[in-house]
C-alpha cells in the first residue's frame, strides 16, 4: 500500500537527472510532493510534469522556485563552478525569505589537502583541488546562514549497480583496458541506496548541520576496486597503479558529531552486497 504523501513538504531536487539526484527523487517521490530539474533535452524528463529544464549557466533559478515554492531544496547540481556559486547565493535568498531549508551535497574533497588522518564533521576544510575549493566556497556561504535551515552533506565515493564508476569499470573490463587504482589512497565509501535513505531521514526528522554520510570503516582504493571486480564476475583485469605519494593518503569523511541511527549506517561491504543483486 502506497504511503500517504506528506503535503507539508514540497521538495525540489536540483540536478535530479544525474545519478545521485535521480536516486534521491525516486526515494522521495512516493512520500513528498517532489520536483526535480534536468539540464539537457531528454524525452523521459520532458514528459514528467514534476521535472523542469534548468541550465545553471543560462537560466534563473528564481523562475522554478516561484512555480514549485519548495519547503526543502536538495542541491545535487553539477556544471560550471562560478554559475553554481551564483545559483546557491540565490537559493540562500529564497530560503531566508520563505523559511525553507537547503540540503547541499558536498564532497570529501573539501579535505583533500589533509592526508594523514580521516576527517570529521567539525574539522576545518582545506583543499588543493579546484573541485574542493568550489565546494568549500559554497559550504562557507551556507555556514553563514541560520543553522536550522541548512544541512551540508559530505559524501565520499558513491557506488551502486548503475553508478558511473561501476559502469566505467565494466566498460574497461569489456574492452581489456587498464583500470586506474591508487594503492596509497585510504578512503571510505557509500552507495546511492544508503545515501537516499539517509537524506530521507534528514528531511523527515528536520535535521540540520554537517553530515558525513560514508561507511564507518576505511579501505584502500586498490583493494576495494579489486574486490568489486571479483563480485562482478570472472575477469582477468589489467591495473594501472597511480602513486601520488609515497605514504598513505587519507580521503575519508567519518562521522562523530552527527551520527545517524544504526540502521542508516553502513560498512564498505554493503557496496559488494548491492552489486551481487
Amino acid at each position: 500500500m502506497k504511503q500517504e504523501i506528506d503535503k507539508k513538504n514540497r521538495i525540489l531536487i536540483l540536478g535530479a537527472s544525474g545519478f545521485i539526484g535521480e536516486a534521491i527523487y525516486k526515494e522521495l517521490c512516493s512520500y513528498f510532493r517532489t520536483y526535480g530539474t534536468y539540464r539537457t533535452d531528454n524525452y523521459n524528463f520532458d514528459k514528467n510534469q514534476h521535472y523542469f529544464q534548468y541550465n545553471v549557466e543560462e537560466d534563473d533559478i528564481f523562475e522554478i522556485l516561484e512555480i514549485v515554492k519548495p519547503t526543502v531544496i536538495v542541491s545535487a547540481l553539477r556544471g560550471n563552478f562560478s554559475a553554481q556559486v551564483i545559483a546557491h547565493a540565490h537559493l540562500c535568498e529564497y530560503i531566508i525569505a520563505n523559511n525553507a531549508k537547503l540540503l547541499f551535497l558536498s564532497s570529501a574533497n573539501v579535505f583533500d589537502a589533509y592526508s594523514k588522518f580521516p576527517s570529521y564533521e567539525l574539522d576545518k576544510t582545506l583543499s588543493h583541488s579546484m573541485y574542493g575549493h568550489f565546494k568549500i566556497k559554497i559550504e562557507n556561504m551556507l555556514l553563514r546562514m541560520p543553522k536550522k535551515q541548512i544541512a551540508i552533506i559530505r559524501l565520499p565515493m558513491v557506488f551502486g549497480a548503475q553508478s558511473p564508476r561501476i559502469k566505467e569499470i565494466k566498460a574497461f573490463l569489456k574492452e581489456g583496458l587498464a583500470i586506474e587504482v591508487f594503492p596509497h589512497l585510504v578512503m571510505n565509501v557509500t552507495t546511492d541506496t544508503k545515501v537516499t535513505q539517509q537524506i530521507h531521514y534528514i528531511i523527515n526528522q528536520n535535521k540540520f548541520g554537517v553530515f558525513h554520510l560514508g561507511s564507518n570503516d576505511v579501505v584502500h582504493h586498490d583493494d576495494f576496486i579489486k574486490e568489486i571486480i571479483e563480485v562482478l564476475g570472472d575477469f582477468k583485469p589489467l591495473f594501472k597503479n597511480v602513486y601520488t605519494t609515497n605514504e598513505e593518503r587519507y580521503l575519508a569523511v567519518l562521522s562523530k558529531e552527527n551520527k545517524l541511527p544504526k540502521h542508516l549506517q553502513l560498512e564498505s561491504e554493503s557496496v559488494f552486497k548491492e552489486l551481487e543483486v
